[in-house]
């Protein structure tokens, strides 16, 4: 990581990364309970929201939406994916480079690694191509770490999730985006594994208004940065309504109790 990196992504030194690179990895269920949501545009409107700090989307869509929003929204190009089609070992193609990334007006790339799986060697030396290339052209750096494969036995385990922000500070990541690992105290001894390496929680499935900031709210007492999140906020009939209190919760370091009681369109029981 470089101090300073993550600066285009960030407010304050925290981030709420918006996440649309569902289409590729999960495919069109993710937009069935708002189908509007199938339409790119739609979620970059979302993501002009002032809480939104970078929207994450792969190539084909950052080549044709980023452009009408490049004055709106800060683009996080996703490198890498693959379709929920692929039935192997946890694995990730790189679909487009850091320099075209940089082309199209990217402030920084994300890029899943596996850790755990048998492509692992091969994925943390497409990471290092990355990287490198994105230090180049001064963007910041978000791994996804996602540690799986068929040799994890628990993917969220408190000592998976501490592993998977390390190998993000190891490798030269700015962010790692990791799942929560199911308490407050886990999730703070993967904070001090990171350095001073910033470190997001993944959104995941949807839950309901307060289950979900409740979540967030302990990830960042226990040193979280903030979030990167898709479903639990593009899934939702009014977006903006939990995007103010995560911005209230994240930013304004509110609890969760002022964040729904000072939104009337958030419900403490979905």
């Amino acid at each position: 990581m470089i101090p300073g990196a993550d600066s285009a992504i960030t407010r304050d030194g925290k981030a709420l990364i918006l996440a649309y690179d569902h289409g590729l990895e999960h495919g069109p269920v993710d937009f069935d309970p708002v189908p509007e949501t199938t339409d790119p545009a739609t979620v970059f409107d979302v993501g002009t929201h002032d809480a939104v700090t970078a929207v994450a989307v792969q190539k084909g869509v950052a080549e044709a939406y980023y452009p009408s929003y490049e004055d709106d929204v800060t683009l996080l190009a996703k490198l890498n994916g693959t379709s929920n089609l692929w039935m192997g070992e946890p694995d990730s193609a790189v679909n487009w480079s850091a320099d075209y990334a940089a082309e199209l007006g990217a402030d920084a790339i994300g890029f899943t690694l596996y850790g755990g799986s048998n492509h692992e060697v091969e994925m943390a030396e497409e990471f290092r191509d990355a990287q490198e290339a994105a230090r180049e052209h001064d963007m910041g750096v978000v791994m996804w770490s996602y540690p799986r494969g068929q040799g994890l036995k628990d993917d969220t385990s408190p000592e998976t999730i501490a592993y998977a922000t390390r190998l993000g500070l190891e490798l030269g990541a700015d962010i790692a985006k990791v799942k929560y690992p199911g308490s407050a105290d886990a999730m703070e001894w993967a904070v001090d594994n990171a350095g001073n390496m910033k470190v997001v929680m993944s959104g995941g499935s949807k839950t309901s208004d307060e289950a979900f900031l409740s979540t967030v709210a302990e990830a960042v007492e226990a040193g979280a940065s903030g979030l990167a999140v898709g479903r639990n906020v593009f899934q939702r009939e009014n977006p903006e309504a939990i995007l103010d209190g995560l911005e209230a919760v994240i930013f304004e370091e509110a609890s969760v109790d002022e964040a729904l009681a000072t939104n009337d369109a958030l419900t403490a029981d979905d």
